[in-house]
């Protein structure tokens, strides 16, 4: 997998012009800001965009924030932190020391929007008892930290399908019932072998839990599941709490990403889509550096992500009314 770059856009430049050229960027920035709809802005004014952890996993604590105040995000999604996937073990989520670290998130004014953990609802036996218990865990910690939500996966689909669908079903009804009180949301990502609506919508329904819902992988129901973003959107949109979006050019079989919008996932009608739908959670960017270190550097990608989206929130559509 290598990256594509787009020479009109200038991705080669040093790290040192970027620098130059941020404060351009937020400059306009604020002027798209405050010409988009209020429905399209958070609470504080600021564009509901985010980004995982995953694209920038040499990154320490601070440098995560810093960097997501300097280039206009309102969140961040935590997905690993300084090499270790295991979050609830780090040592800025301590007893003696998550305090400091959720004064750190608000003094930047961001917010933590999911805790993202590992966990694969399909196993069975101990293995399975083991894969809640560590969801448990990233529960707790996104209850500490004022986090909305945690990801996990079903990801195989292992034996006939009814009973594989009512498995993780029943497995995702369990976890809610153990966030709810703890004013968490258990999300589902579109991943691995459920990546296109009519299983995803069948699972959700019989979870049938006000705390149990939807993370939109975006990428995965276009390119894995060869789904329309129409049609997802159309049959899964009251579910959907979160978003991950990242592009990629698709050809030979090949996977290869790319930097928002220079590839073949439409990205800009998926977030129009959400918009269209009066969408209220984040649109987080993927950047899967954690998994393909050969792709473009987080500095780059991260900030060129918060430019595009920007541009593509500026021209969505406003909320629909009922």
């Amino acid at each position: 997998m290598r990256i594509e770059r787009d020479p009109e856009r200038g991705c080669s430049e040093s790290m040192t012009s970027i620098g130059i050229a941020r404060r351009d960027f937020l400059q306009r920035l604020t002027a798209m800001m405050a010409a988009l709809p209020v429905a399209l802005r958070t609470a504080d004014g600021r564009l509901p965009i985010g980004f995982s952890t995953l694209g920038c996993p040499s990154w320490d604590w601070i440098k995560v924030l810093d960097f997501a105040q300097q280039n206009g995000f309102a969140s961040v999604e935590l997905r690993g932190l300084s090499g270790t996937m295991d979050l609830p073990s780090r040592p800025e989520f301590a007893e003696g020391q998550i305090e400091q670290s959720k004064r750190e998130i608000a003094v930047r004014g961001l917010h933590i929007e999911c805790v993202s953990s590992s966990a694969n609802m399909h196993d069975a036996g101990p293995e399975h008892e083991k894969q809640l218990a560590d969801a448990r865990r990233f529960i707790d910690l996104a209850s500490r930290l004022g986090a909305p939500y945690v990801r996990v996966f079903g990801n195989k689909l292992v034996g006939p399908q009814a009973a594989a669908v009512e498995h993780i079903a029943g497995s995702l009804r369990e976890l809610g019932s153990y966030a709810g009180p703890k004013s968490v949301t258990v999300i589902l990502e579109s991943h691995g072998d459920f990546t296109t609506s009519p299983m995803l919508q069948e699972i959700l329904e019989r979870a049938a839990s006000p705390h149990v819902a939807l993370l939109w992988d975006a990428h995965n129901t276009f390119v894995q599941g060869k789904e329309d973003p129409a049609v997802t959107v159309r049959q899964l949109g009251k579910y959907i709490r979160h978003t991950h979006l990242k592009d990629a050019r698709l050809a030979g079989g090949q996977d290869n990403y790319v930097l928002t919008g220079r590839g073949d996932v439409p990205v800009k009608r998926q977030v129009e889509l959400l918009a269209g739908i009066g969408y209220t959670g984040y649109y987080s960017f993927e950047w899967e550096k954690a998994w393909h270190p050969e792709i473009e550097e987080p500095e780059i990608a991260i900030a060129d992500f918060a430019k595009v989206v920007t541009q593509y929130l500026s021209a969505a559509p406003k909320q629909k009314h009922s």
